[in-house]
């Protein structure tokens, strides 16, 4: 079942695809505290005029399991890792939290939980 999860889906892992061209033209330039690995081309070789690089997840492919200061390397907003740039966790940066949309942990931002609240005077819009 596994084999068959690695070939068919991207959403459980890395595909036979990507894991290939991994083994084969990637260099392994670090690893975030989640266990995800980070890669460059070997060759320097990419279709924007800059070395290629990815991220294989360590668990489910999520992008916001990339940690900013990966992120950064990862969109050439900096041209150094976070190992080579010395990057020191500071104590007011919050722990990962996986992507909360559409479960009940979401942020909802104040204002009326329903319309008998709204301003007199203001009526909400409601489908026909």
């Amino acid at each position: 079942m596994q084999f068959l999860k690695l070939l068919l889906t991207w959403w459980n892992n890395q595909t036979i695809g990507t894991l290939w061209w991994t083994k084969r033209r990637g260099v392994l330039v670090g690893q975030d505290a989640q266990g995800n690995l980070y890669y460059t081309d070997r060759d320097g070789q990419s279709i924007n005029g800059k070395p290629r690089r990815w991220v294989i997840y360590n668990g489910d492919v999520e992008a916001t399991r990339v940690p900013p200061e990966w992120h950064g390397w990862l969109h050439y907003t900096v041209d150094e890792t976070p190992d080579e740039a010395g990057f020191e966790r500071r104590d007011w940066h919050q722990p990962h939290q996986s992507n909360q949309t559409g479960l009940e942990t979401a942020h909802k931002p104040a204002g009326p939980k329903d319309a008998a609240s709204y301003p007199a005077g203001y009526d909400a819009w409601k489908p026909e």
